[in-house]
């Protein structure tokens, strides 16, 4: 069953990896700069993927500084793949407004056309109110001329501002593109596109980085050998009953009885080890104790040797029922 967890693990370490590789490359100028992001990067994701799991068989100090390290190494993880959805969605952006159509600017502006307007009226209008005497012929042609002056000014004022309101509409066009779709339905709720960008992007790394600490979290309590162990209250065996494997027992005979007479009544080293070892498998078995050199050590109050030898006298019993219930299964 270690299978499955360690797969999609490794797929989601990978991911973000690859995701701190392309966000420190965007974010470095020079060639070292990138290089030594891109290491930082998938240094911090590494280490924010596998503090957790790593410090879990340690005791409380070691946890705290742990959970303190695993913090920095979340935010500036999730920053950095902040950064690249955003990045990302700049890009994707510029793509799809470059397929909006380009409107030409004019050659004149507004105000351009309107002062020649105004100097052709004048114009019109001290021609009419001229005398023509016997110049009349010159004066209408003149006046003729004007008011076509005034009908091509128009029209090309006219022509302008189509072209600029077409130009607005390819602007607005453009910045909508630019803009993801659901981020453009957010901002009705008075959310901007760029803190909306930000914040899926800080979603997406919280939950990516999410899976792969928890899988990792996984994985590694599967392959603890004291994961394995089978106590007789749990689970019901499909098979033949399995005897679970016990610690060695203290067997008296009639000539230990007599050489443990009532005046000698102190355990033997065998049945304090027994003692110890079930003790210890109650106490894991109830949640309260975890299987490790340090806290069975704690628990028990000896020697760090005597401490070690309970713990791999646990992962022996533990290997030997395990084995017992796959012969009984294939059985």
């Amino acid at each position: 069953m270690r299978t499955p967890p360690a797969l999609l693990a490794l797929a989601a370490t990978m991911t973000a990896a690859c995701l701190s590789i392309l966000a420190g490359w965007q974010r470095g100028g020079l060639f070292a700069e990138r290089v030594l992001l891109v290491c930082v990067g998938v240094v911090l994701v590494v280490a924010a993927h596998l503090l957790p799991a790593l410090c879990r068989p340690h005791g409380w100090r070691i946890r705290a500084l742990g959970i303190v390290l695993w913090i920095g190494c979340m935010t500036a993880t999730c920053y950095g793949h902040a950064v690249f959805f955003v990045m990302a969605q700049k890009h994707a952006g510029d793509v799809r407004a470059a397929v909006v159509p380009v409107v030409a600017v004019p050659g004149r502006n507004l105000a351009e056309i309107a002062s020649d307007r105004a100097s052709a009226v004048a114009r019109l209008a001290r021609v009419t109110e001229h005398r023509c005497g016997n110049r009349c012929a010159a004066v209408r042609i003149e006046r003729t001329t004007l008011n076509a002056r005034l009908i091509a000014l128009d029209a090309e004022s006219a022509e302008v501002k189509r072209l600029q309101l077409a130009l607005d509409r390819a602007d607005a066009e453009r910045a909508a593109a630019k803009a993801d779709p659901l981020a453009g339905l957010l901002t009705a709720f008075g959310v901007s596109s760029t803190r909306t960008d930000l914040i899926v992007g800080m979603a997406f790394a919280s939950m990516l980085e999410g899976i792969a600490c928890f899988c990792w979290l996984l994985v590694v309590r599967s392959a603890d050998p004291l994961s394995t162990i089978v106590m007789p209250e749990q689970g019901v065996s499909h098979g033949l009953p399995v005897t679970p494997v016990t610690p060695s027992s203290y067997t008296v005979t009639p000539a230990d009885s007599d050489a443990t007479g009532p005046e000698n009544t102190s355990k033997s080293p065998t049945v304090e080890e027994a003692d110890d070892l079930t003790d210890v498998l109650t106490a894991i078995r109830d949640g309260t104790l975890r299987g490790t050199v340090a806290e069975i050590r704690k628990h028990l109050g000896c020697s760090q040797a005597k401490a070690s030898a309970v713990r791999r006298q646990i992962a022996r019993d533990a290997t030997s029922v395990s084995s017992a219930t796959d012969a009984t299964t294939q059985f």
